[in-house]
């Protein structure tokens, strides 16, 4: 069971927790798992993808992202266009900006093998831009591809044969190597495929997420 995180809590925040209730009728700060399951102070947590043209960043371009709030349908994104992509100055500059702004905007993600990806990557295109990163600790991070390797035995631990087996069904389209190829020369259709592509997949992310959740314990990790 993991212990409140007190060195990164306000005051105010730590005296409510000890002085509110879980299920079990202990404490939101001796049962801090709990909190993190019941949710009570409301933690904007955002489901969260992005679709890369490498699966190295020193090679690669970030062509779009997407966070889906948690029970909601507003989908937050953001492709990289084709006058950003002509602009060697600028590349997916601005796309890797603005994600960063809107992951600021909640206090936990979760993602699919993004403690491997989805999140190096990105940490290594602001780098390489000069742009702040959210520092460790300042959003907490969780990750359904490790929920599936620890809790089910499945052929595989991908985020599309995990969604059939658990959910019955999977929204996810096809990945076409021809579309993401001609997607840096900003072709506007294969953006538009791509970007469809990262939005199912958040859907689905956020539907495997609540089927998995109750059989896991919370780890608070940082991005």
């Amino acid at each position: 069971m993991p212990s409140a995180p007190i060195a990164r809590l306000r005051k105010k925040d730590i005296v409510w927790l000890a002085r509110h209730y879980c299920k079990h009728r202990h404490t939101y700060l001796v049962h801090y798992n709990c909190y993190l399951t019941e949710n009570p102070l409301g933690r904007k947590v955002g489901f969260f993808d992005i679709e890369a043209s490498h699966l190295k960043a020193n090679f690669g371009l970030l062509l779009c992202y997407c966070i889906k709030p948690a029970d909601k349908g507003k989908i937050l994104h953001r492709t990289v266009t084709q006058a950003e992509l002509r602009d060697r100055q600028c590349l997916d500059r601005e796309v890797v900006k603005q994600c960063i702004a809107d992951l600021q905007t909640f206090d936990s993600i979760v993602t699919h093998y993004g403690k491997r990806f989805d999140i190096p990557f990105l940490r290594s295109r602001a780098l390489f831009h000069k742009l702040d990163f959210p520092a460790y600790g300042e959003i907490f991070h969780e990750d359904t591809y490790f929920m599936c390797r620890s809790r089910l035995c499945i052929s595989s631990n991908r985020l599309e044969t995990a969604c059939q087996h658990v959910l019955g069904k999977s929204n996810k389209t096809r990945i076409d190597p021809g579309r993401w190829i001609i997607a840096l020369q900003g072709d506007e259709k294969a953006l538009a495929y791509i970007l469809d592509h990262c939005k199912r997949d958040v859907r689905d992310l956020e539907g495997l997420y609540n089927a998995l959740v109750g059989f896991t314990a919370h780890t608070e990790s940082s991005i």
